[in-house]
């Protein structure tokens, strides 16, 4: 993956690369015709919604729901939805979660549950929840994979997700926890990673900059509302950018002096010496905070003992609401 780019096919010559034409120009019309079709993120949006239509199916509050309120349209038969006081997200009840695999660390830790890890990133709590997590996956996740491919956007996006679920169950050990936004954040950081690593390329750098980090602050501020686990998003969002720099490095661009060289030859792409080094960081990064997390785990170490101050990072207590549960 990093070896030097391929320019033999089509060599740059003076009429189509003029000599004012910046890096990013070159790039975009060399790898013009190199853009992949994107269908894994598609399939993934498909493959969350027919979970989601499945744990509803399981859920089925008309027969199982016991208590309070009713079951909200019940048009739907059994893929109603809970009553709006135990799940105001219109989804199924925490038990049917449980049941389907959600991420709950003491099944994981004391019943050898590992797959929670996995699996949890494929439910969601409600509708609500679904179209925020798919829309947020297909307005990132296409320009992502359009680029770089479906290989390298899978990777990221599992390997993230993942990630998210270690940080969590690390931190947040009395409630159970779904949803796909800890891979969703970890595109986000690898679009952060893949930026910086590429920065040379870029036209606008300051702006794309800016933008980008701050929908990012944004998104991780809401997770400091309660009942949102931004351990998850977190610990995506971190995967994901130590991986952008591993899976997302592009050839740089530049021209080359000299009169006596042959015009075809004007332009070179390389990897630079900054983008090896950030490759090797955050490659020994990342396998070692994936690893030592995953051992923390599973040795049922609680993250909180390790960072008195961490859950802050979760849940911001308030006049208007407690972080108690």
């Amino acid at each position: 993956m990093m070896g030097n780019g391929d320019l033999e096919r089509g060599a740059p010559t003076k009429s189509r690369y003029p000599q004012n034409y910046s890096a990013a120009a070159a790039y975009d019309m060399e790898h013009s015709d190199r853009h992949w079709t994107s269908w894994l993120v598609p399939m993934i949006v498909v493959a969350n919604v027919a979970m989601f239509v499945v744990i509803m199916f399981v859920n089925n509050c008309p027969k199982n729901h016991v208590g309070n309120g009713d079951c909200v349209a019940k048009f739907l038969g059994r893929l109603s939805f809970q009553p709006l006081r135990e799940n105001p997200l219109f989804g199924p009840s925490s038990s049917a979660l449980e049941k389907l695999g959600a991420l709950e660390w003491n099944k994981i830790v004391h019943q050898n549950q590992s797959w929670r890890l996995f699996t949890c990133i494929w439910l969601h709590a409600g509708v609500i929840h679904l179209l925020a997590n798919m829309l947020s996956l297909v307005f990132i996740g296409i320009r992502l994979e359009q680029q770089f491919g479906f290989v390298r956007v899978g990777v990221i996006y599992l390997l993230s997700g993942i990630g998210g679920s270690i940080l969590s169950s690390l931190f947040i050990h009395n409630s159970i926890s779904v949803g796909a936004s800890g891979a969703v954040f970890g595109l986000l950081g690898a679009m952060l990673s893949e930026l910086l690593t590429n920065w040379t390329i870029y036209a606008n750098k300051a702006a794309a900059l800016f933008t980008l980090v701050v929908i990012i602050a944004i998104n991780l501020a809401v997770g400091i509302l309660p009942h949102v686990d931004n351990f998850a998003h977190i610990g995506g969002f971190l995967s994901g950018f130590l991986l952008g720099f591993v899976f997302l490095v592009r050839p740089q661009f530049g021209w080359l002096e000299g009169r006596r060289l042959p015009t075809a030859t004007r332009l070179k792409s390389k990897y630079t010496a900054y983008q090896y080094v950030l490759w090797i960081v955050a490659t020994v990064l990342f396998i070692t905070g994936f690893t030592v997390g995953l051992v923390m785990l599973l040795k049922g170490e609680n993250g909180n003992d390790k960072c008195s101050w961490c859950h802050y990072l979760s849940c911001v207590p308030t006049s208007r609401w407690s972080c108690g549960n």
